[in-house]
């Protein structure tokens, strides 16, 4: 294979990649971009943590949102503009380091944002990352005239909303949340409209791959959180004597919270992965769907680990939580985790079984912390509609792979 012509400044041109390359999977880089997201996906999680255990169920569950949106469209726009664009020299290197820094000092403003509505660290972070996609536009523009103008679109529009992320701090504390949503509509806007100048030419099984992995990451982050959590819980429980009957009561919770944990997990895992991917990057309409409806997805799996510590603080008697809202925090991410890969990754995949079964699940996940074992309901609904997709196989599967 020819090696790519290098520069004066030993640069690679940045032209579009061919979106049938052979054997294209995820780089070093794009790996080593993904561990700083554990960190902001596990604060973010936190975060909400203690807000909901506060009482604050509102603000905490819309700043976790919002410091996820910004995490995910961070992320993700550095994914798609990879998979067509990627050289792997060392300015690209460079302004990828620049995105993963910002979303270090991101991850320290969420604390900030959440507890005192102090939303500068957090905004100043996410505008670094985004100025460094904007370089690396830019420079696409300039390396293949086929894709300049989109590159150029891109490049405009990003740095147009930026420019209003920063003004939007000059308003009033009590005012910022309100421009929030047409900022959020300013961003989601700019791919739609720069695609409809020319389609960047992506690579459907890697930027499948890549949001493979982006949701171990989340799935994993939430495995993990909930752990720690419930081992810091039976380290912390003690005693025997007159209480021991409480005591085990505790622990038979504790551990039936850590199977519940592994199983809902493994599932998510399961139906995550059951349907062929990369079928969904066909056209601009169906990858923007399958890219913006990740949102929710990857939002409930992280989310999941919230609810399981909020679960461990009713168990405890810690905070405002009590059982049954305890249970909803757990229940309403799987629930959404479902429905979203439902609509998003397994509907136009399955036969009829399969597309009664999963929203079916769905339904009762949402609902079980209403009945008398919410933790073995999630776990037994959960367990039967893995199986459903064991007997069942993906619509065509043999031609899709």
């Amino acid at each position: 294979m020819t090696a790519p012509p290098v520069g004066r400044l030993r640069l690679i041109p940045m032209r579009a990649r061919d979106p049938h390359e052979p054997g294209r999977t995820a780089s070093s880089l794009e790996l080593f971009f993904d561990l700083v997201f554990v960190i902001a996906v596990g604060i973010g999680a936190s975060t909400m943590h203690h807000g909901l255990a506060g009482g604050h169920v509102g603000s905490a569950i819309a700043n976790y949102a919002m410091v996820f949106f910004a995490i995910w469209w961070a992320w993700m726009n550095f994914t798609w503009f990879a998979t067509s664009f990627a050289t792997d020299d060392w300015l690209y290197r460079l302004l990828t380091f620049v995105q993963m820094a910002g979303v270090l000092v991101l991850a320290a403003g969420i604390a900030p944002a959440s507890d005192h509505q102090d939303f500068r660290l957090l905004v100043l972070a996410y505008v670094v990352m985004r100025a460094a996609l904007v370089a690396q536009w830019l420079r696409a523009g300039g390396s293949d005239q086929a894709i300049h103008r989109t590159a150029r679109v891109y490049a405009i529009g990003v740095g147009l909303v930026q420019i209003c992320w920063l003004g939007a701090l000059l308003l009033p504390g009590s005012v910022f949340p309100f421009v929030l949503v047409p900022l959020v509509a300013a961003e989601l806007a700019v791919p739609i409209v720069s695609e409809r100048n020319g389609q960047t030419p992506w690579h459907p099984h890697h930027i499948t791959e890549r949001y493979g992995e982006f949701a171990l990451i989340v799935l994993g982050e939430s495995l993990l959180a909930s752990a720690n959590a419930i081992i810091a819980a039976l380290d912390g429980g003690g005693s025997g004597g007159a209480d021991s009957v409480g005591a085990n009561a505790r622990l038979l919770g504790l551990v039936g919270l850590g199977a519940l944990t592994l199983v809902v997990t493994a599932a998510l895992w399961w139906m995550y992965f059951w349907p062929p991917h990369h079928r969904a990057i066909r056209n601009l309409r169906s990858s923007l769907v399958y890219g913006y409806g990740h949102y929710f997805v990857f939002a409930a799996a992280g989310a999941f680990s919230a609810g399981i510590e909020l679960e461990i603080d009713a168990l405890e008697g810690r905070g405002a939580a009590h059982s049954t809202f305890a249970a909803f925090a757990y229940s309403i991410p799987v629930a959404v985790f479902v429905l979203a890969a439902w609509l998003v990754l397994i509907r136009p995949n399955a036969d009829r079984i399969v597309n009664t079964a999963v929203p079916v699940a769905a339904t009762l996940v949402l609902v079980d912390p209403l009945t008398p074992v919410p933790v073995a309901v999630t776990g037994v609904v959960l367990a039967a509609t893995v199986a459903v997709l064991v007997w069942r196989r993906p619509v065509n599967a043999a031609a899709g792979r």
